[in-house]
């Protein structure tokens, strides 16, 4: 009997009428090619720009890619399959890396009410996973759901602020989840995020961590909403609890920011209007142990509007000159107990992630300790000398 190809399941349920932009590792060049889906083929996407980041520069993308004609072709199916074998052939075999490449990859946090509860339960317990299943308790019967319906920034959100102060439970991340300021944060290096199939990696000292699932929205340097994709915001949330102070260290870690499969451009069939609208759901499937979480996050019940979180991390204060890969942030705040009675949900290796949404496909990625993810090599210098080599600098946006 024969295995289930693993590519259509990758795909948008619409996939015949969307503009799907991708990387893949070409080991006939030793680079990255940036490719477009045309049917059941990648496409080398290289006559119309060398990279993605260049690509979002166009006034039209989606038609520069239309007229692509010729070019070098790999099989979707092939390279998936070989995408989701990890392992030292990963650098002999064409396969599937993260859709951008020269822009910063941002992060906006607590950026939904019951996610932002969640980081208040980590504050206070520091750590302690016990303590901040009595902390869950408690203040749930404090604040109940009166945070769901508060508009950030809004007068009903300046006073829902001041009566948690009058009772003790404000807290830092209640100011950026319903204050006048989002949270936005670098999550990872240029050229660092891994794409479908790729290992994530968690630090081995970290005993309470999970998966985020998230929208990330393209835009360019002049601010446009370009397209958007599916991400994993890995996050350590021992060590985020901890202290905010320890940010970096919860986020930024070897192959801990997941994007892909594909970039999905803008058009007239999928709009930002669809990603406000945009259900994800999340599967974590333990290896060899029969453990399954179920989880979503609806972008109908984010706190602050897409359009509003890119207006706040890019503009005249601040700039991005090959644009920003920027994750939304997630609902999903995981509580249920895996192991033990309070000691609520964490990773552990060999966990097979899913993160599916209808318009935007599905991004699959498997757990191992960072220091035993295939490590991060290729940089801004080796794309540099990687695009000259093939005479693809200096070509015109």
């Amino acid at each position: 009997m024969s295995t289930p190809s693993p590519f259509p399941a990758l795909l948008p349920a619409d996939a015949a009428d969307a503009v799907l932009v991708g990387r893949l590792f070409d080991p006939e060049t030793g680079g990255p090619v940036v490719v477009v889906l045309r049917g059941e083929r990648l496409v080398e996407a290289t006559q119309a720009a060398p990279t993605v980041s260049q690509l979002l520069e166009l006034d039209d993308p989606a038609g520069a890619l239309a007229r692509i004609e010729g070019g070098r072709e790999w099989p979707l199916e092939a390279v998936a399959a070989a995408s989701g074998r990890n392992g030292p052939d990963r650098e002999t075999r064409p396969v599937l890396l993260a859709p951008c490449d020269l822009q910063t990859v941002k992060a906006c946090g607590v950026t939904f009410a019951r996610s932002m509860i969640e980081r208040v339960i980590e504050e206070r317990a520091k750590g302690d996973l016990a303590l901040a299943a009595s902390i869950r308790g408690e203040i749930g019967s404090v604040i109940g759901g009166a945070l769901t319906d508060v508009v950030a920034g809004s007068p009903k959100a300046a006073e829902v602020k001041r009566i948690l102060q009058e009772r003790g439970y404000w807290s830092q991340y209640l100011e950026v989840g319903i204050g006048p300021d989002a949270e936005v944060f670098t999550k990872a290096p240029v050229l660092a995020s891994v794409g479908w199939g790729a290992e994530i990696g968690i630090l081995p000292s970290s005993e309470w961590n999970n998966p985020e699932p998230e929208v990330v929205l393209a835009v360019d340097s002049r601010g446009r909403i370009r397209g958007a994709t599916l991400g994993n915001d890995v996050n350590l949330r021992d060590v985020e609890g901890r202290s905010a102070l320890l940010l970096g260290k919860a986020k930024d870690n070897n192959a801990s920011s997941a994007i892909g499969p594909f970039l999905r451009l803008f058009d007239a069939r999928f709009t930002l209007d669809d990603v406000r609208a945009a259900e994800l759901t999340l599967t974590v499937e333990g290896a060899g142990d029969g453990y399954r979480l179920d989880g979503r996050s609806s972008m109908r019940e984010i706190s602050r509007d897409p359009a509003d979180l890119v207006a706040q991390a890019l503009g005249r204060h601040h700039q991005y000159p090959d644009g920003m890969m920027l994750y939304l942030g997630t609902l999903f705040a995981p509580v249920e107990d895996r192991d033990a009675p309070g000691k609520g949900f964490t990773h552990k290796v060999g966990d097979r992630v899913s993160i599916a949404s209808p318009r935007l496909g599905r991004l699959e990625n498997t757990v191992v300790h960072t220091d035993a993810a295939q490590p991060w090599r290729f940089g801004i210098a080796e794309l540099m000398r990687y695009l000259a080599g093939r005479g693809l600098l200096g070509r015109p946006a």
